[in-house]
């Protein structure tokens, strides 16, 4: 259907559906694409918008403020598209069609317990993704349910390499409960890769899992935190390896009707050629293979 026929409900529906559907670094090219598709410059900017919000929220998308790494996520959301960092204590409104922040204003916190072990599990975490990602970010938020009292840690690492036609991005969302004595913490682990060179491939994978955590002191429960989120990201990603190289051969095995035979030793040519009984012409230096021998080779 054209979206000429379209009725405008519709149209922002379908906008902001291809829009969120954008892989992780690459909403503005499609809302760009979109753009030129639309021609309503006022329906693209509100949609933009909108969408832009959601798919900050659902990649982690990495900012900077004041010198420090803040991801957002709907855990950090206030609501009339503002997002909140609890490092710099500010709330704001984030453009990520201009990749600029708008309407900052200062908002302030209750400075208890669970905000002083929330810094020191942010600094074991700091320690970690430091130690592991060659350029991650991560951070630590807090949040009340029913007077109940969590910590939500984010990890968010990418490489967006447009020119090469590949993105990638690994993000992880950790979230456990303060209790005095055992604590049970909710991971997902997910991973999206795009490739767009000669095919379009789309790769996500995720896992969730839960593990329990013995709390002694603010301190002994960040180290053993960090530890629990090392471990376990470690498991998965070795896991993500060996799923994809079983994957590639089991392709291969799809594609060609026979598995090639890789020896890594020397291969005795002269013997080869005599045992197929090749017509060799030495003043032209190459040898011309029967064609039925060679078709039966390849297939």
């Amino acid at each position: 259907m054209s979206l000429s026929v379209l009725s405008r409900k519709e149209k922002e529906k379908v906008i902001r559906r291809l829009l969120i559907q954008a892989p992780p670094g690459e909403f503005v090219n499609a809302f760009d694409d979109l753009c030129l598709l639309i021609r309503d410059e006022k329906l693209m900017h509100h949609q933009g918008e909108c969408a832009g919000h959601q798919h900050c929220q659902k990649y982690s998308v990495p900012l900077c403020i004041d010198g420090n790494p803040v991801l957002l996520s709907h855990h950090n959301v206030l609501g009339d598209f503002r997002f909140f960092d609890y490092q710099s204590k500010l709330s704001f409104k984030f453009d990520l069609l201009q990749n600029q922040l708008k309407d900052i204003q200062s908002h302030g916190i209750i400075r208890n317990e669970t905000e002083y072990l929330r810094n020191v599990v942010l600094c074991a975490l700091k320690l970690y993704v430091n130690d592991h990602y060659p350029a991650g970010n991560c951070n630590v938020l807090r949040k009340t349910v029913k007077n109940k009292e969590f910590l939500i840690a984010c990890i968010e690492d990418h490489s967006y390499e447009t020119r090469d036609c590949w993105n990638g991005l690994w993000k992880s969302k950790w979230i456990f409960q303060i209790n005095p004595f055992l604590t049970q913490v909710t991971g997902r682990i997910f991973v999206q890769a795009h490739f767009f060179k000669a095919v379009n491939l789309h790769i996500e994978i995720s896992k969730d899992l839960k593990e329990s955590l013995e709390v002694v002191n603010q301190a002994q429960l960040a180290l053993n935190f960090a530890r629990l989120v090392e471990e376990q990201e470690n498991i998965f990603q070795a896991a993500v390896l060996e799923e994809l190289q079983e994957l590639s051969n089991e392709a291969l095995r799809k594609i060609l009707r026979r598995d090639l035979p890789v020896t890594r030793t020397l291969i005795d040519w002269q013997r080869i050629l005599s045992d197929l009984n090749l017509v060799m012409y030495p003043k032209l230096g190459y040898v011309i293979y029967s064609r039925s021998v060679l078709c039966n080779w390849i297939i």
